[in-house]
């Protein structure tokens, strides 16, 4: 597996897996409202003209093509930066280790920008290499979306008395 940073002739073999992985989250995904299908994706042509300049941001690629992406940006805290870890997705049927390596691709980039900071989502995919690396969680991280989203978003509604998703 190769991780390396992206451009322009990248994007479409980007949609094209974000799709993938989108619909394979969520079998029902091609009936859900046009914005909350936006709003899945990560691969919107401002994301990508976005992260690609992040100097965080990387591909896993095979011999088969784009395995996986990762999108991070740097973010000032006022008092010191952070790399702030948006995504990392895979395809489903990506090789072991994928994940971890997007990942350690970040902490490398973070690193080499004197960032000492990485903040993430601790997905299932990355739960062990995020343990290995010695994270700490000073709670559970939320997403809260302002308007008709609210409905429709994925994820655990915290609150809810059985911690329903959507």
């Amino acid at each position: 597996m190769r991780y390396r940073t992206f451009g322009e002739p990248d994007y479409a073999a980007l949609q094209a897996l974000d799709d993938v992985i989108v619909r394979h989250e969520d079998p029902a995904f091609g009936t859900l409202p046009d914005r909350e299908q936006a709003g899945r994706r990560s691969t919107s042509l401002p994301a990508l003209k976005f992260y690609e300049r992040s100097e965080h941001s990387f591909v896993a690629e095979d011999d088969r093509g784009l395995r996986g992406f990762t999108f991070a940006q740097h973010v000032w805290q006022g008092d010191r930066p952070i790399v702030l870890i948006r995504s990392v997705s895979v395809a489903p049927d990506a090789p072991a280790g994928t994940a971890e390596g997007l990942f350690q691709a970040v902490i490398k980039s973070a690193y080499d920008s004197a960032v000492y900071e990485l903040h993430f989502p601790v997905t299932p995919v990355l739960h062990a290499k995020a343990r290995e690396e010695g994270t700490v969680s000073p709670g559970p991280y939320g997403i809260c979306h302002l308007g008709s989203r609210t409905e429709t978003a994925p994820g655990l509604r915290l609150g809810s008395p059985r911690g329903s998703t959507g």
